[in-house]
């Protein structure tokens, strides 16, 4: 899929925006959720179904229920934004039967196993915010709640975020894609995949083994995506410890980087640790994998 020629931003928030709240993933435990709602509700107007914690097996209820709820979230032209409660799965068996297209100009944001309503918008050549769910807000520090407020109400980049370590050295510039690896590698093949050539990949996970982040590595590889991105930001992977194992999930990565042969830098605050500060996907970045460090060249809003 080609780039889009020009990437559609969402309008900025205001304080007391009407924003929606949605759960199309997993279930969610109730207190999380209560503490990352009442963070939103102090500066906006957080609405949310009914039925938001029904459960289905290992779903916030059936495929109609969350379908249905993030399709009149996307479609609101009376909101703003679009915070999702939890990730889980399930996002992805939604997909289809998304108006994606009929898109209002809202905020979008989440992780984890949003990430493929991420690569669904960016796909569409829209911007939207790899950020904390509700179920994980209320545990960030004040200063991750303050960087996303600005994020999502101000046209202005934000500050630059660093990392820990330098994997591959060099410097690469493109819009920012990625997400989580686990579900990120299953949009491989669909219509779903954001466009990667010239994009800055960005990528995390969460209690996947060495071997399993080797073997969804190995499928990008396969698949072409490391021969069209310029450059590789790897966020935090938690738990991802092989038990009583004489390397760590670090040593896997560092190799699979050093393969692909593109600037690298690791140990960012993004992802499933206790920082995950929000990013905006589709937006224009500069990688400095000498210095580990992630400038953004442009904001995540319209001015």
């Amino acid at each position: 899929m080609k780039r889009p020629v020009r990437w559609l931003k969402p309008l900025p928030l205001r304080p007391r925006d009407t924003v929606h709240v949605v759960a199309p993933a997993g279930p969610f435990d109730r207190p999380g959720f209560d503490v990352g709602l009442a963070a939103i509700a102090e500066r906006y107007n957080a609405v949310h179904a009914p039925d938001i914690f029904s459960s289905h097996r290992y779903l916030a209820g059936d495929d109609t229920r969350r379908g249905g709820e993030l399709a009149r979230a996307l479609t609101d032209r009376d909101a703003r934004g679009i915070f999702c409660a939890r990730g889980g799965y399930g996002s992805a068996r939604l997909l289809p039967d998304l108006p994606l297209a009929d898109a209002s100009h809202s905020a979008f944001v989440g992780f984890s196993d949003l990430t493929s309503v991420h690569g669904a918008l960016q796909a569409l050549g829209r911007v939207s915010i790899h950020g904390p769910v509700l179920t994980q807000l209320g545990r960030q520090p004040p200063e991750v709640r303050d960087y996303l407020f600005r994020l999502l109400e101000s046209p202005e980049a934000p500050p630059p975020l660093t990392g820990s370590a330098t994997y591959v050295p060099g410097m690469a510039e493109g819009h920012l894609v990625g997400g989580n690896l686990s579900v990120f590698s299953r949009l491989i093949g669909t219509s779903y995949m954001p466009p990667l050539d010239g994009a800055v990949l960005l990528l995390e996970d969460v209690t996947e083994r060495p071997y399993r982040l080797d073997r969804m590595w190995t499928h990008l590889r396969l698949a072409g995506v490391f021969s069209r991105v310029r450059g590789i930001v790897l966020g935090d992977f938690t738990g991802c410890e092989e038990r009583d194992a004489n390397f760590s999930s670090a040593d896997v990565l560092r190799d699979l980087a050093r393969e692909a042969g593109l600037p690298c830098a690791a140990g960012f605050p993004i992802g499933h640790g206790d920082i995950n500060y929000p990013v905006a996907l589709g937006t224009h970045v500069r990688l400095e994998a000498d210095a580990a460090r992630l400038t953004f060249l442009e904001g995540a809003v319209r001015a």
